[in-house]
């Protein structure tokens, strides 16, 4: 229950009060309190659901028997929010739940890049329970002109898990952006490496990192997942257990796997085995110290054989391994053009690339979407398809002849 007071004047005057002279009237005689003529006139008073009491004031009497009425109302069927607590800035509840929050490493960094960039220069200051569906809006409309949607992804689902846990513990009545949806993330079209293409990039890489190509383009592995491969003796099957991961400030580490699925066991050809023979005889494993941070719970420093180490001997960089695939590129083009081939590698040109084309070769040859995401160690199924419908359609559409091998016979 809320009621109305007028703070103006005394509900229960003494006997010698003095009648308000400015708003008595025939009908009414009040009397002044000693807050008269200071702040808001009108207050409403009511206990939330705590038990706690609670007092808002209002200049008009109209507006504060509304107030009352609805506060009755949600305290009835235990539906109210305290507007205090939505006074909150919205950083301090984000802090909070980053606090709470349970993700990978990598996950980690790029919650704290999105908080950052992308949501505290909008609503770091903002009172949390003044965000409104207009504002989420505007911000899909501010960030889509700058930044891709599969970079807004993060950052989207960062700021609705915020406002959804500020719902759910009671700060803010509801959540504001129900039925808002960010910009719809596009696939382009991948166009695999011509495996001329491939080879050049194999023969003309430098002896240090000749098997990391062969061995990127025969298993489709991650860069990371190369880079932090350890040394044994190789078989016909590479393990991964772990990556490299090379955060935008620090020094590298070794981590868990992107997702819980890319802990996998991926089949690998004899020559690529044999490589592998001839790599560790001319650059043996060198023996790198690096925090291990696979099991979160319990990092350590440790010393690993890394099986592909810088020319420093240390675990491979991202910004050093930028430079020396640039200069591989060029190298295999060179070789393309001398050769005569019409074949050259793009510009922009990755080693993921490597990636795609496994991908491609296993399509090509008839492995399901299934088989594709258990050797790519996707997440899910349809994050393969996402990437590589249009090579499934590429394909030969032989369902007309499948149907007809099975009943042509039929009189």
């Amino acid at each position: 229950m809320a009621d109305v007071y007028d703070r103006w004047h005394l509900s229960r005057p003494p006997a010698d009060a003095e009648p308000c002279e400015a708003h008595s009237s025939k009908t009414q005689t009040v009397y002044p309190s000693t807050d008269h003529g200071t702040g808001k006139r009108w207050q409403v008073r009511y206990r939330d659901l705590s038990g706690k009491q609670c007092k808002e004031n209002f200049d008009r009497k109209s507006a504060a028997d509304s107030r009352a009425a609805k506060v009755t109302t949600e305290l009835g069927d235990g539906t109210f929010v305290n507007r205090e607590l939505g006074k909150q800035k919205f950083r301090d509840i984000a802090e909070r739940w980053q606090e709470t929050a349970v993700h990978r490493e990598r996950t980690e960094t790029n919650v704290e890049r999105a908080l950052r960039l992308h949501i505290y220069p909008m609503f770091g200051n903002r009172e949390i329970g003044r965000i409104q569906r207009a504002d989420g809006q505007r911000w899909i409309k501010e960030r889509s002109a700058v930044i891709a949607p599969s970079t807004f992804a993060t950052p989207w689902n960062v700021c609705t898990s915020i406002l959804k846990m500020a719902h759910q513990e009671g700060i803010i009545q509801k959540y504001p952006w129900e039925g808002l949806k960010p910009p719809e993330v596009f696939y382009p079209e991948i166009h695999p490496l011509h495996p001329e293409a491939v080879r050049a990039l194999i023969g003309t890489a430098s002896p240090r990192y000749r098997a990391l190509v062969r061995q990127a383009a025969s298993t489709g592995l991650r860069q990371g997942e190369l880079f932090g491969l350890e040394d044994e003796e190789p078989t016909e099957a590479v393990a991964v257990k772990q990556q490299v991961i090379g955060p935008d400030k620090g020094v590298p580490y070794l981590g868990e796997p992107k997702t819980r699925q890319s802990y996998r066991s991926v089949p690998q050809g004899r020559s690529v085995v044999d490589a592998i023979a001839r790599h560790r005889g001319e650059f043996p494993a060198q023996v790198v110290y690096i925090e291990d941070r696979t099991n979160p719970r319990k990092p350590v420093w440790r010393h690993a054989r890394l099986l592909y180490t810088s020319e420093a001997g240390g675990a491979i960089r991202r910004g050093s391994w930028a430079k020396v695939w640039a200069t591989n590129v060029k190298r295999a083009n060179a070789y393309l053009e001398k050769s005569g081939s019409k074949v050259r590698v793009p510009e922009g040109t990755t080693l993921h690339d490597l990636r795609h084309f496994y991908a491609s070769i296993l399509i090509k040859n008839g492995a399901t979407p299934k088989q594709v995401q258990k050797r790519l160690g996707h997440a899910k199924p349809s994050i393969t398809l996402n990437v590589y419908t249009h090579l499934w359609e590429a394909e030969e559409d032989r369902t007309a002849s499948m149907m007809e091998a099975t009943l042509s016979d039929v009189p």
